[in-house]
């Protein structure tokens, strides 16, 4: 019979190519040179299958969106777990010899039942993934969800990957009779052939027609159907199988028919627009209608399953929804009513067919049982008792429900009634039908009631007796029906924990497959960890779910059921709560949603899964103590078989089971065999549920039992264990049966009596089974060795002894040392193997014997009979310590969970050696100092064991009470040291040979004593302990009291320059607690421990600093006001102390905040006293403080420029700002030459000329930057030149005004006159520099010529500065040089291009280009070369070839200089051999840097592939913060500050603003990066190019930057709203905002094309000035803040502190404070700055400050 069909298919990519040719070629055919050939008939070779992975041509295709390149990174992901699996399916696993024992058997048939289980849950979600993917791939490419279909094959490669695992071990197990183990392989590569043709099929690069996704689906639906068939698990309805594929067909046929009657519409429709919509909706109608069958043979063969079910109704919603569209399509299309009314009659018959097919699932969804007989009566019963009940008082109401109650419980009887005679078994049928008799007389009473109350409907008396027999006939109802209502309730609980035992897999496969991309460790971990415990409990629920099903009337395996059901929710829930936590942190979006989904799923079935075990409980729950009586039989029973395989021989260990293993498991479980039948005894309500959990353990006793059995190599030892564990089983039996009797009769004391005798029987013989476990017995052979050996104390006599009293005693001791150290062994042994602790027993036995004869050895020499019976009890001490060792090592090694037990062991083992000490010092009177030291020597042997096992508690003691023991304990050790070494050596003379011994062990215990006091310090820190800390501020404020130190090595602004710097560190630390006491208290320890060791440098320097100011009334000041600096930080280290011990304490909080305050006010007052002393080189650290300010905001600037982003605020010009900019730099010469001169005179001109320099450089600054601005973007080159030549004015003044302060008050002659001569030269130099620039600007024809001069003499300073001998603060590694020698090589072809061009645009570009390339050379090759790991050869080198390198470059550049003023062929054709010099230096100079590298060194991995991903993860930490901001509200406040109010209500607006630009920029960025990608500029996939891993990592550092920025000003804004941070943090934070997102701009302009689309955006977005003029508002709001306060403080300070000069200093020091303070931070930024920009993120990181 032939059918036919037809495809319709719908093409969404419309593109094509015209292509020229003939069509026209006609055939030739020839004879070969020798006439006719033959030809053979042969077969080709099967198709080789291969999958190539790659870049396909894509010239006919649309380019991929993001979301179809996510796609085709998971397909690609997908290909290779299949393309495992298949390989791994080629061979079955390999399983250890199995027993043939009645537990052997039940293992295996466990694992059949549990790996079947997971097998066909993981082909449930395969179907359902296939059929999801056929749903979701069904429309247009444009509005497919990508990530959901990435969702679902996802799903579909994770469980074809661990039911290759559960495959393999099946096929290992298998029986012949249900098939081979290869056939069930080959069943399963089939499917993993069939998902492999599925996943290239819907690659969107693929290009497949339609059909190939269907044919593909429809052969994984066979492939399942035949992989379940082969375990024996297919579905067991297979003509509903039929009928839901006839009932599909039938939606087809009847939409075949909507098409043709659309198509009629479509023939008459006029307007072409209409005609065409009514074409598309019958096409997708169609089309809808082909996937509906397509999904319903994939997901026939696993319909059970409740996902398949939900997909196939997904199907048909499509169908149902395009059956509508065409339907509208119709009516808008004609209004001929006959073609309509056909079009709806076709329509509806579609409709019906859909609903048919829906209701056949459904039905399947309900198990496809129709409501029984049985369910049907009863609820009418139940329902019409109590509508007569509620209906008392309306006699005729009540009358007429007992009419329908009587034909209810009349069907009911007639159904029990047949039943009980088609039942085979008698027993049951004799219950059914007295159940059933029962029925009929309530029925009978009830209908002789109704009569009475019918004839008196007036009488109460009537009605109430009819109520009571209503009430009968409920009772007796339910007793009838019971057997059908539980039977009912225990199906849908084995369905509940089917689906929940498949939901729970499908998680752990989720899982496992998100774990690649979770960037959470801890969420990863704690996932990992609830899926292990789930993964546990699956097979007791698989387990129950078989053995219920398997014996539907056992009650005992209704019960296992229950309390696997109830086992399960506990772990099941937690790891619910895992994977929800795990989501947000898996960044591959298909495998978030996979997890998400499962994880609903999963939460949805144990809710299912509560409910029918409750229920299931409440209806098998009285029958406990029956089914636990069941199970004991059984183990006993398989006990018994166990023995007699032991026998033969043929007793084989489980896989997994070990000796070790098997042996603890059975000592910890005795423990809860013990616990649990004491419970039993009680007798209480719960005794079921004690019978229930007594069964439990001693299963897993009898397991255990096998186990060590089965593993054990001595037959008598197994053949015990085995007895002993059956006894148990014996005995647990009996006593569970008397239970149950004394339950019964609760007052009957022969019973109770019977109960305690078994209960007793029970107990010896679980002692005597854990006594068979291996090393048990040897410790009971060592205690009974003991008790034996102690026997010689009993004697009346003791013999004369026959040794001298030396040998006497030497024997003594080392008998005594033996003991000890066995002693030792046998606690160690107790972690080890059982064979350790046997071993180590013996040896204790035999050494305690040894000692035993050495004691009473020892009492023979006793001189009175007193002496001797002290020594003989002391001996008997020393036997009872030993015992009670022994038994505590022996109760350990059986449960070494046990709670105290650890502890209890200690305990023993310090016993035993205090008694051996106490019987030796009393032998050793007669030695002064000697028995204290052996003692010592035996304690200390005994603590060393405990230090070995650091996390076993040996006392009760809290970890603070540890800590301040141990700290105590340790100077009191420090000083007992000392007096042991002194005493030592002035006791015996005589052995002068050991003195030196005894000096170097002294010194080393003195080291080790200070190590751990550091130590301690550090711990006690972090828990809120300060004592320490206390101390130390104390010893250092102690020091500046002892009178002037001996012959200073400084000057007194070497001193100031310190002491600066470390009250500086200690304001911002105090500043940063305010902050951390509100956001993170627990940092606070840390913060406190770097205050103190600041104030320890502090306080030293300070002493030298008071020491040598000079008048001594300002040292005197100094070293007051430090001591006073002093109190305060101890009391802000105590509060913070307090606070960490309570961090939630606000009292404490206010305090910490008032003391942070103090210390900030106190640091200001030794800055002034400082300044009082010496007020000119104060000025110059302040005025260099601001300039390195001005450094690091013109290299932002630069950044803006070099991205295209600095404009003008204004249509302006330069020439506006050129006569401001030379007039400004003619009065910073002025202030130069004040500067210089003022070196040399006052203090006071020194300072005048320090802070007027810094004022005009911000001034010059200022306006150059508006000078550039004005310049316009589309010019950035110039605008860089400009800003260079300021920046270059500005280092030569911070080194001008470092020169001076060195200089101040010095002879004429001294050296560092000369350094200020010098740093005046270049000074001048520079800004003659600028002013050149500055007039060259505007001319097109100099520019570039005056820039490359100003490059030339930039290049020569940093030369110098490179050829001197100061070390840099920091090294950086050889391949970081390496990397900088690109940027010459770069230069090197720009600078040769300018100069055969001469365009001045080319050189412009070439000296910016210069300048960066050659500092960045320069300070990267001097940073390794100063690596501690370079030898002083490889230095030299590398910095010889580092000044060749310039020097050669510089060379270059003068020739082209001089090219641009006379361009001769000539010349230009010399470029190449200076170009060459360059080359040759930067070859030598890589070279050096390969020599730094050494042998260990490994490139560090190529970085491009994660660019995009960072991104991503910035863009959200910004909007989270952005966020967090959001929330913030201003503290509410007093209404006299309405300004401040205001303040806080504009930090919050430009925060926000900031968060928002940022947020939008970051994102820009990533755009621009996947643009990079599809544009081919920057690989895909990692490349080894070491410029687009550059690229990429510059991006992800620069985006981190931006998110890390932001959110620091977000907590800034956060701590300054709320009153806990000064406005400079906010002022820095957003300034960090604005550098940052310049060097992002920059990022991403080193690749793009300028005008790309994600480009324009990118600075539409970033310097549409956004982020830029956000943060500048912020800035401004909070210095107008700042100083609107310090105005405000002002005041306050002049009424509190009226009279007294010092009084008037200290206040103007403090409203200058907060300015320098900021200089100090900026100062700091200036330096993180210069190492900026490395593309290596964790550099973002190193503060040099």
């Amino acid at each position: 019979q032939s059918s036919l069909s037809t495809i319709l298919q719908q093409q969404f990519n419309r593109t094509g190519k015209v292509e020229h040719g003939s069509v026209a070629l006609p055939a030739v055919m020839r004879s070969g040179s020798s006439g006719p050939e033959t030809f053979n008939i042969g077969i080709m070779p099967s198709p080789q299958q291969q999958v190539t992975i790659g870049q396909m041509h894509r010239g006919h295709m649309p380019p991929l969106t993001s979301a179809q390149q996510a796609l085709m990174g998971t397909i690609n992901t997908s290909m290779h777990a299949v393309q495992q699996a298949q390989a791994d399916l080629s061979e079955v696993d390999n399983l250890p010899p199995l027993g043939q024992d009645m537990a052997s058997r039940v293992w295996v048939q466990n694992k059949v039942d549990e790996s079947k289980h997971e097998i066909h849950s993981q082909v449930d979600a395969i179907t359902a993934g296939t059929a999801s993917v056929v749903n979701l791939t069904a429309g247009d490419p444009v509005d497919t969800d990508y990530t959901a279909v990435g969702c679902a094959i996802t799903t579909i490669s994770s469980n074809l990957t661990e039911m290759s695992k559960g495959v393999k071990l099946l096929a290992a197990l298998m029986d012949d009779e249900v098939g081979s183990g290869e056939d069930l392989l080959k069943a399963a590569r089939t499917l993993a052939s069939a998902v492999s043709d599925l996943l290239k099929a819907v690659q969107p690069t693929s290009g497949e027609p339609r059909q190939t996704v269907l044919t593909a689906a429809g052969s994984i639906g066979q492939a399942s159907g035949e992989l379940l068939r082969q375990i024996g698990e297919n579905e067991t309805d297979e003509r509903f199988q039929d009928v839901l594929m006839s009932l599909a067909k039938a939606v087809a046929n009847a939409a075949a028919m909507l098409v043709l009657k659309a198509k009629n519409v479509a023939q008459v429709a006029e307007d072409t627009v209409l005609q065409n919509r009514v074409i598309a909706a019958a096409t997708q109608c169609a089309l809808s209608t082909s996937q509906l069958v397509a999904c319903a043979k994939v997901v026939s063969p696993t319909i059970s399953s409740p996902v398949c079910q939900e997909q196939l109704i997904e199907a048909g919603k499509l169908v149902d929804r395009s059956v509508e569209n065409c339907v509208r399509a119709c009516q808008a299309a004609t209004d001929d009513t006959e073609l309509l009314k056909q079009v709806g009659a076709a329509a509806s018959i579609v409709s019906q067919a859909l609903n048919d097919l829906l209701q056949h699932v459904r039905q399947f969804a309900s198990r496809g049982e129709p409501i029984g007989r049985y369910d049907q009566a009863t609820d009418t019963i139940m329902c019409v008792t109590e509508s007569i009940f509620s209906s008392m008082g309306d006699a005729g109401e009540m009358v007429r429900q007992a009419r329908v109650l009587a034909q209810a419980t009349s069907d009911l009887v007639n159904a029990m009634r047949s039943d009980a005679e088609a039942e085979i078994d008698m027993d049951n049928s004799k219950k059914l039908l007295a159940a059933a008799k029962l029925l009929a007389d309530s029925t009978a009473r009830m209908v002789e009631a109704a009569k009475g109350a019918a004839a008196n409907p007036e009488n109460e008396d009537q009605q109430q007796r009819l109520r009571e027999a209503a009430e009968g006939l409920r009772v007796a109802t339910n007793a009838a029906a019971q057997n059908a209502i539980k039977k009912k309730i225990v199906n849908r609980l084995e369905i509940a924990a089917k689906q929940a035992a498949a939901a729970a897999t499908q998680t752990i496969a989720a899982s496992q497959n998100a774990a690649v991309s979770n960037k959470n460790t801890a969420a990863h971990q704690q996932l990992v960890q609830s899926c292990k415990n789930v993964a546990d409990h699956i097979p007791q629920l698989v387990q129950g779910v078989r053995g219920s099903q398997a014996q539907a009337e056992d009650l005992s395996a209704q019960l296992a059921l229950i309390n696997s059901s109830q086992n399960f929710l506990q772990p099941g829930s937690k790891m619910v709560a895992s994977a929800k936590a795990a989501v947000p942190t898996v960044t591959d979006q298909a495998a978030a949603m996979q997890l998400s989904q499962c994880a609903k799923n999963l939460a949805t079935s144990l809710a299912e899964l509560r409910t029918a075990s409750q229920k299931a409980h409440e209806a098998c729950g009285p029958m406990e103590i029956d089914s636990a009586l069941n199970t004991v039989q059984t183990l006993k029973n398989e006990l018994q078989d166990a023995k007699m395989a032991a026998v033969d021989g043929q007793l084989k260990p489980l896989p997994g089971e070990t000796l070790e293993k098997c042996a603890q498991d059975l000592g910890s479980t005795s423990k809860a065999v013990g616990s649990s039948m004491a419970q039993l005894l009680t007798l209480q309500h719960y005794t079921g549920v004690a019978a229930r959990e007594t069964a439990q353990a001693l299963k897993t006793l009898a397991q255990a039992a096998r186990g060590v059995a089965a593993s054990t190599t001595d037959p008598v030892a197994a053949h015990a264990m085995l007895d002993s564990a059956r006894d148990v089983m014996e005995g647990s039996a009996m006593l569970i049966q008397e239970a149950k009797q004394a339950l019964a009769a609760p007052g009957d004391a022969d019973s109770q009596q019977r109960l305690a005798q078994v209960a007793k029987a029970v107990s010896h013989s679980l002692n005597n089974c854990v006594n068979c476990l291996p090393g048990q017995k040897d410790v009971d052979v060592a205690l009974k060795s003991i008790g034996e050996s102690s026997k010689k104390l009993l004697v009346d006599l003791l013999p004369p002894s026959s040794k001298s009293f030396q040998e006497a005693q030497s024997e003594l001791n080392q008998a005594a040392a033996d003991l000890n150290q066995s002693a030792g062994e046998v606690v160690h042994a107790t972690r080890g193997q059982s064979g350790e602790l046997a071993a180590a027993s013996g040896k204790f036995s035999d050494d305690f014997d040894e000692f035993l004869d050495a004691g009473i050895e020892m009492a023979g020499q006793a001189q009175t009979k007193e002496d001797q019976i002290q020594v003989i009890g002391n001996l008997k001490s020393i036997s009872m310590a030993s015992s009670k060792l022994l038994l505590a090592a022996k109760s350990l090694s059986v449960d070494p969970g046990a709670p105290n037990a650890k502890n209890l062991l200690a305990a023993a083992a310090r016993a035993v050696t205090e008694s051996i000490n106490q019987l030796i010092t009393l032998c050793t009177q007669q030695a002064p100092g000697q028995k204290e030291c052996d003692n010592a020597l035996r304690e200390l042997e005994t603590v060393k064991g405990m230090l070995d096992n650091p996390n076993e508690p040996v006392s009760d003691l809290s970890y603070f009470d540890c800590i301040e023991g141990v700290m105590e304990n340790s100077k009191v050790l420090g000083e007992s040291m000392a007096g042991i070494s002194q005493n030592a050596k002035t006791g015996d003379l005589l052995a002068s040979h050991t003195h030196d011994a005894i000096t170097e062990a002294a010194q080393l215990m003195k080291e080790a004593v200070d190590d751990i006091m550091v130590t301690l310090n550090e711990a006690a820190s972090e828990v809120g302990m300060v004592g320490g800390m206390v101390d130390s501020i104390a010893e250092a404020m102690s020091k500046l009291d002892e009178g002037t130190p001996a012959d200073p090595k400084g000057t007194f602004v070497d001193y100031q320059t310190t002491v600066v710097k470390y009250s500086k560190a200690i304001a911002v630390t105090a500043q940063e607690m305010m902050t951390k006491s509100v956001t993170n208290p627990e940092e606070l320890g840390g913060l406190a421990s770097q205050m103190t060791n600041d104030y320890g440098h502090l306080a030293l320097q300070g002493r030298m600093a008071a020491a040598t100011a000079e008048p001594e009334e300002i040292g005197f000041q100094i070293k007051t006001r430090v001591q006073e600096l002093g109190h305060g930080c101890i009391f802000l280290v105590q509060k913070a102390g307090a606070l960490q011990i309570c961090p939630t304490d606000s009292y404490t909080k206010r305090e910490l905040i008032e003391c942070a305050r103090a210390v900030t006010e106190k640091v200001s007052l030794v800055l002034s006293a400082l300044q009082a002393g010496n007020k000119g080189t104060q000025a110059c650290i302040t005025a260099a403080s601001a300039v390195s300010g001005i450094i690091a905001d013109l290299d932002t600037t630069i950044m803006f420029a070099t991205a295209g982003t600095l404009n003008a605020e204004n249509n302006e010009s330069f020439a506006d700002h050129r006569e401001n900019i030379l007039k400004t730099a003619k009065a910073l010469v002025e202030d130069t030459k004040l500067l210089v001169s003022g070196a040399a005179s006052s203090q006071d001109k020194l300072a005048q000329a320090a802070q007027s320099s810094a004022n005009t450089i911000t001034q010059l600054a200022e306006v150059v930057k508006l000078g550039a601005a004005s310049l316009g973007s589309d010019d950035p080159e110039t605008q860089v030149v400009l800003i260079n030549a300021i920046k270059d004015v500005a280092k030569a003044l911070s080194d001008l005004i470092g020169a001076t302060k060195g200089a101040a008050s010095k002879p004429a002659d001294d050296p560092s006159m000369y350094q200020l001569k010098g740093a005046a030269k270049v000074m001048v130099t520079n800004v003659t520099s600028l002013l050149k620039t500055v007039k060259a600007v505007e001319d097109e024809a100099t520019r570039g010529t005056r820039a490359l001069e100003a490059t030339i003499e930039y290049i020569k300073q940093e030369l110098t500065v490179f050829q001197s001998n100061e070390v840099p603060e920091k090294t950086s590694s050889p391949e970081e040089s390496i990397r900088m020698t690109k940027g010459i090589t770069m230069a090197t072809a720009k600078a040769v291009a300018a100069g055969n061009s001469c365009r001045q645009e080319d050189v412009i570009a070439t000296a910016n280009l210069s300048r960066k390339a050659v500092a960045d050379m320069l300070t990267a090759c001097k940073q390794a070369s100063y690596h501690q790991e370079v030898s002083e050869e490889v230095r030299e080198r590398a910095l010889r070839f580092g000044t060749e390198c310039t020097l050669g470059y510089l060379e270059l550049l003068e020739h082209v200089l001089l090219i641009l003023q006379k361009p001769t062929p000539e010349l230009k054709h010399q470029l190449s051999a200076f170009s060459k010099r360059v080359a040759g230096a930067v070859t030598e100079l890589i070279q050096s840097a390969e020599a730094m590298k050494g042998t260990e060194w490994v490139d560090p991995e190529d970085p491009t592939v994660i660019a995009e991903t960072e991104l991503l993860g910035a863009a959200a930490s910004i909007e989270a913060a952005a966020k967090k901001l959001e929330q913030l509200k201003p503290r509410a406040k007093p209404k006299q500050a309405d300004e401040t109010l205001d303040f806080e209500e504009q930090i919050l607006e430009a925060a926000k603003s900031i968060a928002a630009a940022t947020s939008a920029l970051v994102k820009s960025a990533s755009a621009a990066q996947r643009e990079l990608v599809a544009q081919g500029k920057v690989g895909a996939i990692p490349a080894n190019a070491a410029d687009d891993g550059q690229w990429s990592q510059g991006l992800i550092s620069a985006a981190r930057m931006v998110a890390a920025a932001t959110s620091n000003l977000c907590e800034a804004a956060n701590a300054s709203v709320q009153g806990h941070a000064s406005e400079e943090k906010l002022i820095s934070s957003a300034k960090q905002v604005a550098a940052s997102t310049a060097q992002l701009l920059v990022a991403c302009k080193v690749k793009a094309d300028h005008d790309s689309e994600a480009m324009r955006r990118l600075q539409v977005l970033a310097a549409g000035n956004a982020v830029k003029r956000a943060s500048d508002n912020l800035v401004r709001a909070a210095q107008k803040a700042a100083f609107g306060k310090a105005e405000d403080d002002d005041v306050v300070v002049k009424t509190k502190f009226v009279g007294g000069i010092a009084q008037i200093i200290a206040a103007q020091e403090e409203m200058l404070k907060k300015e320098r303070e900021l200089e100090e931070a900026r100062k700091k930024l200036a330096q993180i700055r210069q190492q900026q920009y490395k593309f290596l993120p964790t550099e973002l990181r190193e503060d040099e400050g």
